[in-house]
């Protein structure tokens, strides 16, 4: 899609179409994100977290306006609206360490989502998910309050998403088709490094079992037809967990990624075997030096880097590269899944261009290939601009595959 506010910055462009995207289940509203983008400096990470800040005080300030004069649905569209637009203010503020404006973003975030929850008929509910002694905060969604046993997706997004985001990402539209919906956040989202500094761990697995322990005591769930549905980086973390949790009935990748090496690699310039040499190394000087200069002049890979630092737990952009290689499905991991399984494919990623089709053809489980063209709005990472039209084909294909497996 053309990039129409920040024609020199497509990590700009492509956050604003982010929250654009939301507008089609209610995270925001066409003309407050033009209106939004039209005032920021182009580049200027302290611009863009002021003018997304003073948006959403507005549009939370009309929120608490309104429920106090009793317009519920009111105050719950305009909190659901701030929770976003919080969410865009601090995304670009995780660098290492991370700027301190975005503890205040991320609180008021939440905070905004959670009055807009317990707006809703019947209430989204937030709950503490029991993990390695502690817990991860999630979100339970119900179609009804009768309590009946109905099929479930287990959420949750990647690299930089939140498990509010998934209200707009997924959540709400399962819902919409019957399902129960279990949306969390894991170690290295936003959550569990906010409250616990939990950084992201390799073996997914060992977070999505004891989410389905806790769906699985929910009277609302169907344990024979529980699925994952993981989206960005989460399109490798839910495959991963998936080869090794063999209680899922289905998994969603949205996008699909095979290996997050690849991504590492790209920004040096040798072969594979010798950029992870050097990204292990010790000391790789010549490499630290290389890293720094894609950083100031490529936008995407600034941003990367910085919150690659933050939700990796490292204090270098080399230490994010080598912690990256980690993060695969090769050696026979992808093989191992055993559900159907759906991948899906944007035209124009940016990001992970390619991994889709690795992922799918190292699949030996059912599989589905899923193309999204830039022709009907959808080409870029996630479909972001064509929400609608992508969960749409996302959730029917897992109607007809629970049919199927339990007929």
């Amino acid at each position: 899609m053309k990039n129409l506010l920040f024609p020199n910055n497509t990590q700009f462009w492509y956050e604003t179409l982010r929250s654009m995207s939301h507008i089609a289940y209610g995270g925001a509203d066409f003309g407050e994100v033009v209106a939004t983008g039209e005032r920021i400096v182009e580049g200027d990470y302290d611009s863009w977290h002021d003018e997304w800040l003073a948006t959403a005080d507005r549009v939370a300030d009309e929120a608490e306006r309104a429920l106090k004069a009793g317009h519920k649905v009111s105050a719950r569209d305009g909190f659901l609206r701030a929770s976003n637009y919080y969410r865009s203010a601090e995304f670009f503020l995780h660098g290492h360490p991370c700027d301190p404006r975005h503890d205040h973003a991320y609180d008021r975030s939440v905070v905004c989502f959670r009055a807009a929850a317990a707006l809703f008929t019947p209430v989204i509910e937030p709950v503490e998910i029991p993990y390695e002694g502690t817990t991860l905060p999630g979100y339970l969604y119900r179609v009804d309050t009768s309590g009946t046993p109905r099929p479930t997706v287990i959420m949750h997004s990647g690299f930089d998403g939140t498990a509010e985001e998934m209200h707009f990402g997924g959540a709400l539209a399962a819902v919409e088709r019957g399902y129960t919906v279990l949306a969390f956040d894991g170690p290295g989202q936003p959550g569990p490094l906010h409250r616990q500094g939990l950084v992201f761990r390799t073996d997914w697995e060992n977070v999505i079992t004891p989410v389905i322990d806790f769906a699985e005591s929910l009277p609302e769930v169907d344990n024979s037809r529980i699925a994952l549905l993981g989206s960005s980086m989460g399109g490798l973390l839910a495959p991963r967990a998936a080869a090794f949790e063999h209680r899922l009935a289905a998994c969603i990748a949205v996008d699909g990624v095979f290996d997050l090496g690849q991504v590492s690699v790209r920004f040096t310039p040798h072969d594979r075997e010798e950029a992870e040499r050097l990204l292990r190394a010790e000391h790789a000087p010549e490499l630290d030096a290389a890293l720094d200069s894609v950083m100031a002049d490529n936008a995407t890979a600034r941003w990367a880097f910085n919150h690659g630092m933050y939700v990796m737990g490292v204090d270098t952009p080399r230490a994010f590269g080598a912690a990256y290689l980690d993060y695969t499905l090769a050696d026979g991991i992808a093989e191992q899944i055993q559900c159907p399984t759906l991948v899906c494919d944007a035209e124009e990623d940016e990001f992970f261009k390619g991994q889709p089709a690795q992922l799918y053809e190292h699949l030996t489980c059912p599989k589905t290939l899923m193309h999204f063209t830039v022709a009907e709005g959808a080409g870029a990472h996630c479909h972001p601009g064509a929400m609608r039209t992508a969960l749409a084909r996302i959730f029917d294909w897992l109607d007809d595959t629970l049919a199927a497996t339990s007929a």
